[in-house]
């Protein structure tokens, strides 16, 4: 909205002919505004929506600044119309209508009737009966005044056009995520899921609620009728629940995954802990060969079978014929963890129980790559070697075998064979020395 000139001396026709023009085109801009505020589409929601907080007090005072904006416009244009009717008298204005001119155009020659002055708080100055004052006076209060009432209707149709739209779409793919939820068994107060749902639900409803019938609580920053990109949509509480939604559609695609391949699953399980009892069962039937054939051997106990997970596993099969997906799911997660600890665990006992053997194992292996040795320098004959060799295999062959007898046995040996192929010159640089890994 523009402003009128400053006030000045008795004005010559020349400017007085400048000075209609100026208000004239002022007043078309003028008249633009107040029209185009009246059929903003903001300021026709507010009139019809039920509004509460800051946005109802904001709204009543915003409608009697637009009405009081229609009542001094009216005034500008009563004045506008008389300057020129003035004006058009003589082609060759006199002093006097110069002079009446001066005061419409520049001095106080606007009358308002009394409780003009408002103020965006409502409250007035004290009671009037008429006032006067200048076209430059007018059309700044008018100014103030329809920057006030925009900025309330600008606001909230801000508010309005981002978040509603928003909240819906968001309400549409949570109806969606129930719906689905609900074919996997997640519902309230029988999975967390489900009860997340039910508070996004309530959260939405509320949201949007608030929005519509107070929209100037969710705009932060500047007015949008100020400078561009000074404020925006308050979307806070919209975001949270957003994501939130967000995570409990992953829970319930994690949940449908395991309708999907539950049955896969199940049977992994039950191979992984078949597995585990299988070697349990040879580390068993191990161990009793370890006790009747090395003597002296500390061997660890072999544990029974994983009984409380095939409990488990039998309760997961039962949800998967009740179709209760979201219990089986985390369920399936547990079971697949411990029947692979289990499976590494029966490993572990194996190689626990059966190490005696494969000392046993090692050390009959090292005699006969000696003996094979021995042979290919032709020393197979030798009675001492022979002797060596018998005496050592004889440990390592009975039952039960004393270890650490057939060990130093062994060794023994070694040493027998070191001595006999290092020639009679060298002995003393080549001291026997113990060969336990030569093979």
């Amino acid at each position: 909205m523009a402003v009128a000139g400053p006030t000045g001396p008795a004005l010559s026709r020349e400017e007085v002919d400048r000075a209609l023009a100026r208000l004239g085109a002022e007043h078309e801009a003028v008249e633009s505004s107040l029209l185009a505020l009246q059929d903003h589409a903001g300021r026709r929601l507010l009139e019809g929506a039920e509004l509460t907080g800051a946005t109802k007090s904001r709204w009543a005072v915003a409608e009697q600044l637009i009405t009081q904006l229609w009542t001094h416009f009216d005034v500008y244009t009563d004045v506008l119309t008389t300057a020129r009717e003035l004006r058009a008298r003589h082609r060759w204005p006199t002093q006097g209508e110069l002079a009446e001119l001066t005061d419409l155009l520049r001095g106080s020659g606007v009358t308002l009737p009394g409780g003009g002055t408002l103020a965006l708080s409502l409250a007035p100055t004290a009671a009037r009966l008429s006032e006067r004052l200048s076209l430059t006076e007018l059309v700044d209060r008018m100014n103030g005044w329809y920057a006030e009432a925009l900025d309330v209707v600008v606001t909230a149709d801000a508010v309005w056009s981002a978040l509603p739209a928003r909240i819906d779409l968001l309400a549409a793919e949570l109806q969606r995520t129930r719906s689905l939820a609900h074919s996997v068994g997640v519902r309230p107060g029988e999975h967390p899921s489900g009860d997340d749902l039910e508070q996004i639900t309530h959260e939405l409803t509320s949201l949007r609620a608030e929005v519509i019938s107070d929209p100037l609580a969710f705009w932060y920053g500047a007015s949008p009728s100020s400078a561009p990109g000074g404020g925006r949509p308050d979307t806070a509480r919209y975001d949270r629940a957003a994501r939130a939604l967000e995570e409990v559609r992953r829970e319930i695609e994690a949940v449908l995954d395991v309708r999907q391949d539950a049955e896969q699953r199940l049977m992994r399980v039950r191979d992984v802990l078949s597995r585990a009892d299988r070697t349990l069962n040879e580390a068993r039937q191990a161990r009793v060969e370890v006790l009747s054939k090395i003597a002296g051997s500390d061997v660890p106990a072999v544990s029974g079978p994983p009984t409380a997970l095939y409990e488990q596993l039998s309760a997961a099969a039962d949800q998967r014929r009740r179709a209760q997906w979201h219990r089986l799911s985390p369920l399936l997660e547990s079971l697949e963890e411990r029947s692979e600890e289990e499976l590494l665990r029966a490993r572990e006992s194996l190689t626990a129980v059966t190490a005696p053997l494969a000392v046993r194992a090692e050390l009959r292996g090292r005699l006969d790559a000696y003996k094979a040795k021995v042979a290919r320098h032709g020393l197979a004959e030798d009675p001492f070697l022979i002797e060596r060799y018998d005496d050592a295999r004889r440990r390592l062959w009975s039952a039960p075998c004393d270890l650490m007898a057939a060990e130093e046995a062994v060794l023994r040996y070694q040493r027998a064979v070191a001595e006999t192929l290092s020639p009679p010159a060298g002995a003393a640089a080549h001291e026997p020395t113990d060969r336990r890994g030569e093979s």
